[in-house]
Parts: C-alpha cells; sequence; structure tokens
C-alpha cells in the first residue's frame, strides 16, 4: 500500500536538518520519496490558521493518509529537558477542550496547543490545570484536520525552554503574518539585559532540538512505523 505522508512544522528552522536532502518546491513544500511512501513537508509560519494553510498545501500533492507536527514547544514542567525531541502522545487544544490522541500509543507525553505564545505563568497553570509538559501553537490544528479525514496523526516537538526560564513576551514580537521578529527581540534584549542569557540559551536549545527532531523523524521514517496504522 502506497503511503503519502504530510509533516507539517510552523518555522523553516524547525525542519532545515530533516529536509537538508529533499527537494524543494515554489511554494515552500519540500519532497522525497522512500519506497512506496512519499513525504511532503512544510512550514508557513506560527499559529493554528498558518498550520492549516500549510496542510492544505500540502493536500495539493494529492490526500494525505498520515499527518505529521512537528516542530519547538516551550516546556511546563521540570520532567521535559531543552534541546529534546519528544513523541507526544495527546494533544490539547486549551481552547475548545477537545483531546487528540496520537498513534505514538506508548507515549505518555501530553502537549497543549495556545492561540498565544504562553509566559511563565501560563506554563505553570498549563501543567496542572490539563497534567501536560510542553506547550505550542499549531499542533491541535493539524490533529483536528487529521481527524476529520480519519488518518493517523503523530506529533514530535522539542523543547526551546524549561518551564522557569524567563524569557520576552514574544506575542508583542509577531507581526501579521505570525512570524517571530527576530531583529526586534534582538533589538529588545540590547536594552534589557536579563534577557540575553535566557535568549542565547533558546537559541542553543532551538538548533539541538531541530536537530534531534530530525534525527527522531528520520529514525520514524527509516523503520517505516508510518505503516504501523491504517493509513
Amino acid at each position: 500500500m502506497s503511503h503519502r505522508i504530510g509533516i507539517i512544522a510552523a518555522l523553516s528552522g524547525e525542519l532545515k536538518p530533516l529536509v537538508s536532502d529533499w527537494s524543494p518546491q515554489p511554494d515552500g513544500a519540500f519532497l522525497t520519496q522512500r519506497g512506496d511512501a512519499a513525504f511532503i513537508a512544510i512550514a508557513k509560519g506560527i499559529g493554528i490558521t498558518r498550520a492549516e494553510q500549510a496542510v492544505a498545501i500540502a493536500e495539493t500533492y494529492g490526500s494525505l493518509n498520515v499527518m505529521v507536527s512537528i516542530g519547538w514547544a516551550g516546556g511546563t514542567s521540570c520532567g521535559v529537558q531543552p534541546g529534546t525531541a519528544y513523541e507526544v502522545g495527546e494533544v490539547i487544544d486549551a481552547g475548545s477542550g477537545e483531546r487528540y490522541g496520537t498513534s505514538a500509543v506508548t507515549s505518555s507525553v501530553k502537549l497543549v496547543t495556545l492561540d498565544h505564545v504562553a509566559g511563565r505563568e501560563e506554563k505553570r497553570q498549563v501543567a496542572e490545570s490539563f497534567g501536560a509538559s510542553l506547550v505550542d501553537m499549531e499542533a491541535a490544528a493539524v490533529a483536528r484536520l487529521a481527524r476529520v479525514r480519519g488518518v493517523p496523526f503523530y506529533c514530535w516537538k522539542a523543547v526551546t525552554d524549561i518551564a522557569t526560564e524567563d524569557l520576552p513576551d514574544f506575542n508583542y514580537f509577531l507581526d501579521q503574518e505570525k512570524q517571530l521578529r527576530t531583529r526586534q527581540v534582538a533589538a529588545y534584549a540590547l536594552t534589557h539585559p536579563r534577557y540575553v542569557a535566557p535568549l542565547l540559551r533558546m537559541g542553543r536549545n532551538s538548533k539541538s532540538g531541530a536537530e534531534a527532531l530530525g534525527q527522531a523523524l528520520r529514525r520514524w521514517i527509516g523503520e517505516g512505523r508510518y505503516a504501523d496504522s491504517n493509513g
């Protein structure tokens, strides 16, 4: 049976290690073929709407029978480590309360999707309210679309910052396209020196986390686990 797998991220940096040898397309997607399986990876920006747009582009290559959400996430508990990729077992939409189990039946890791960047106090609340150790802004959208289409859903997230890290409010630095204005963040840090060290740590964690995501997905692809479910 042939498979077509859509891998959805928010930012290009999250995908870079995975797709380094894939074929780039004019629409921003990256393609590769492994035996009877076609993989389409794409990043279209932060947030639910952008995740939905990424899925729509992936589906222009044909109906997807497996959907995957990958990318960076904030840690909400001390049980997760920066720069590490975790396979998620359950995704929770904080807005609707909807819960989406993934096809990773052995994973107990829970992730909560918000419609904004969570600060330190909100991360604590997420951990207490949902028992979740990760928080992001996209996974629930991909999970919902996978459920609607009746296809298996997988999710991997890499931790960029621990629950107690003191970081700027990134919501102020998102443009209309929900992309992070990194130059403005850097300029802000120069006038608020207490954020310099945390932001540098976050940068290192993002790089190592993306590498960990790439390794995890390449292993998953190599093992053919996308064919384990009835996609």
